[in-house]
């Protein structure tokens, strides 16, 4: 699979985004294979630095990888107000590992991640990501999460699913028996977040993931950031709380002062994004909250 042509990386997914495609330039290849799961590209951009693809798909590139990766972990443990035990299912890059270290109330992070390959490039080619795995915070396993989630039940209060779209070794992380697993693994009270994908590309299979997760969560709310070199230049977040007693839409059960954000290192998140990510255009609020 080489979507490199006379220069520039297309990112060309007829089955998730018809009809569109997205471009970077490319001024060199850093490191291409085909681990055991799935295609490895690593570039250099021209514009959005180094960039990491997998099976196709843009996963991050050191321009705009904060606003994903701040938002995935910190929408999640704000909404949480003593988040002290957190999984980490993916996220091979380390970008969230690095993020959730960063919480004062956090005191463990486990991670599963199934493709050794990418963390191992990930450390090479992204260390101002991959310094995740080097917290002591951090335990990484590389092995299945569904079968880690099995055998750790009622352990964690937050679990963070950081995974790619919905083909390949990802596609079971976006179906309902996922977020019963999850909740399996949850304390009481515990919360979950997940990639969702962008609104403007598909608004019923996200509402079909709300509702799976809906099956097992008191709360599902959609959340979303801004991720120029994704598809639409949106992604989503679908999170789902066990805990009726606030909603995730309302204001973060922990907020950070500007100064506590800058001491964390963060770009991108705040307790005012927080709350704004919330907020939906009408048309999209109706369809997954209303109808």
């Amino acid at each position: 699979m080489n979507g490199i042509h006379e220069g520039w990386f297309s990112e060309i997914q007829d089955d998730l985004w018809p009809g569109q495609c997205f471009s970077l330039k490319v001024k060199k290849i850093l490191h291409e294979e085909k681990s055991k799961y799935q295609d490895i590209k690593i570039v250099e951009t021209e514009t959005f630095g180094t960039c990491l693809i997998l099976d196709g798909i843009i996963q991050c590139t050191s321009r705009d990888e904060m606003s994903y990766q701040e938002m995935i972990s910190f929408l999640p443990m704000c909404c949480h107000p003593e988040p002290r035990k957190v999984l980490i299912v993916g996220g091979g890059d380390g970008g969230v590992a690095r993020e959730v270290v960063k919480h004062p109330d956090v005191e463990e992070v486990h991670q599963v991640e199934i493709d050794d390959r990418v963390v191992d490039l990930s450390k090479q080619y992204l260390p101002n990501m991959a310094c995740g795995f080097e917290h002591p915070k951090l335990r990484l396993t590389i092995g299945d999460g569904f079968e880690y989630m099995k055998q750790h039940k009622n352990e964690f209060d937050v679990i963070i699913t950081d995974s790619s779209d919905p083909i390949g070794p990802a596609v079971s992380l976006f179906q309902e028996s996922y977020y019963e697993l999850m909740k399996n693994a949850l304390r009481k009270g515990g919360i979950v977040s997940s990639q969702g994908g962008s609104y403007w590309l598909d608004q019923d299979y996200i509402k079909k993931t709300m509702n799976g997760c809906k099956q097992h969560f008191a709360q599902v709310a959609y959340a979303v950031t801004s991720v120029p070199s994704y598809p639409s230049g949106n992604i989503g977040f679908v999170i789902g709380s066990l805990d009726t007693s606030r909603s995730l839409r309302d204001e973060p059960a922990r907020k950070f002062t500007n100064k506590e954000i800058d001491k964390m290192g963060l770009k991108y998140y705040s307790t005012a994004m927080h709350k704004a990510a919330f907020t939906l255009p009408r048309y999209i609020e109706k369809h997954f909250y209303e109808s």
